[in-house]
């Protein structure tokens, strides 16, 4: 049974810095893609980061230069580096993955989702 878990949200000022984990388990094969995504109430999950298979790495435009999405294989985890935390980041973040090759990009592709961690930032 593949399980997806998130850590490491909290509360943090403006200009601080987190760094979330998402312990894999279940996975037959290595993901085909893994992603980071966080939503606020009443509006839609918003994909941040995605990481496929070999390594490759792409972002949002709007969490450029601040966040970055990296994977420890061995250890079946996923992790997100959150810097220079601004008040707009504040949202429930939650990792996906997928074995498939879906469209790494749309949340309605993925698989298997975790429960969440959230991150609330004040100023």
């Amino acid at each position: 049974q593949v399980q997806l878990a998130e850590s490491g949200g909290g509360s943090v000022q403006a200009g601080g810095a987190l760094r979330l984990s998402c312990a894999a388990s279940g996975f037959t094969n290595n993901p085909y893609c893994m992603a980071w995504f966080r939503q606020v109430p009443g509006k839609e999950a918003e994909v941040l980061a995605v990481i496929v298979s070999r390594g490759d790495t792409t972002y949002a435009d709007s969490v450029k230069g601040r966040f970055t999405i990296s994977k420890d294989n061995p250890k079946n985890t996923l992790f997100l580096q959150i810097n220079s935390l601004i008040p707009e980041d504040t949202a429930m973040y939650y990792c996906a993955a997928d074995e498939r090759p879906i469209n790494c990009y749309a949340r309605y592709q993925y698989a298997y989702w975790g429960q969440g961690t959230q991150v609330t930032v004040s100023s």
